[in-house]
């Protein structure tokens, strides 16, 4: 996978350097280029943003530099041109999921009160992060690109890494536990140390549907229950009710 990011500020995509993503970018599993706005505009200071037209507070990202830079790109990176923008559609595993599929990406990071409405006719889509106002596009690039790279096979070492996480079909993850057993008298769960494989499944696929009906029912409420989920709910709401 090849992605290009276009910034004013480069230098804060170094944290890809380090980590795990780090690791997986020396192993030549992904490129990651931070390409700046600036080297593209024509003016003599390098100048990327004006005063909006109609009259208003703040400074816009002006239209030449910005298109020019995609286009620059677009002859060798052919994945879609996405805007970190408050106007896109909110960002989420899924779409992590479908990103994580395409084999070239092109990210474009706003600053000031936005981007030149004639830029539009090069994006291809606007990603949001949610309901609030970050100092620039940078802030919401690094999450999202994160959570695309994650997922491509080799990153996390093992492909079950990826698989058995929060928002895998709606549900959140089931508690973790590890040594020691008992402190200060909390105690793991007796299931866990148990040695029966199946039924620590059955447990912590409880524990997942429980804790998204609790936390997250907006979540809960897409995901469609199996046959095994009934019996599941149905064993241990039982064992609960007894105990």
């Amino acid at each position: 996978m090849r992605i290009d990011i276009l910034t004013l500020f480069p230098g804060m995509f170094d944290l890809f350097n380090e980590s795990i993503i780090g690791r997986a970018k020396e192993k030549g599993l992904f490129e990651i280029n931070a390409v700046n706005i600036r080297d593209y505009s024509k003016d003599r200071h390098r100048k990327v943003d004006d005063y909006p037209y109609g009259g208003g507070s703040g400074l816009v990202m002006t239209v030449q530099p910005i298109t020019d830079a995609i286009r620059a790109l677009k002859e060798e990176n052919k994945g879609p041109v996405i805007f970190l923008g408050p106007k896109g559609k909110t960002f989420n595993q899924e779409t992590a999921r479908q990103l994580s599929e395409e084999e070239h990406l092109i990210f474009l990071c706003g600053h000031y009160e936005g981007i030149d409405e004639r830029i539009y006719d090069e994006i291809d889509m606007e990603i949001s992060l949610g309901d609030f106002i970050l100092t620039g596009g940078e802030m919401a690039a690094i999450p999202i690109i994160d959570s695309i790279l994650r997922l491509k096979a080799g990153v996390l070492g093992t492909d079950d890494s990826s698989v058995e996480e929060s928002f895998s079909e709606n549900l959140l993850e089931y508690p973790q536990y590890t040594r020691p057993d008992d402190y200060e008298g909390k105690r793991v769960p007796d299931i866990l140390l148990s040695g029966h494989h199946e039924n620590i499944r059955q447990w912590r696929r409880y524990m997942m549907l429980t804790t998204t009906m609790e936390r997250r029912p907006d979540l809960y409420k897409k995901h469609t229950l199996s046959r095994d989920d009934q019996k599941i709910l149905k064993k241990f709401s039982k064992e609960e009710k007894n105990d």
